[in-house]
């Protein structure tokens, strides 16, 4: 499965002068952990975002991530269409705010 490879861009861009997050491929998409732990991602043309969904529920082109049909707590997804600059910083922002909550993956 193909990603939006400009949305990983622009999740590049605003990773770059942090040494802790590495991209790696997931999920058919592409992963940005920090410290070892996925942080946010891109599949298809939506932003997979770490965080407890109940925190977020309601919110615009928001809904569970799926895997197989099986529902995985702490994640959500986030419809291309809604992620403007501004919006996109703000689940980028909540997204390293959690994990910055959870220990270090070790290598």
């Amino acid at each position: 499965m193909a990603y939006d490879e400009a949305l990983a861009e622009r999740l590049r861009e605003r990773f770059a002068d942090d040494p802790a997050v590495t991209a790696k491929k997931m999920f058919g998409g592409l992963a940005f952990l920090t410290n070892g732990n996925m942080t946010v991602g891109v599949h298809a043309d939506e932003l997979i975002v770490r965080i407890d969904p109940a925190s977020v529920a309601g919110r615009p082109g928001v809904r569970p991530f799926e895997v197989g049909g099986r529902s995985m707590p702490g994640w959500i997804l986030v419809a291309g269409e809604v992620l403007d600059d501004p919006v996109l910083d703000e689940w980028v922002a909540l997204a390293r705010a959690h994990v910055a909550t959870l220990p270090p993956k070790k290598k």
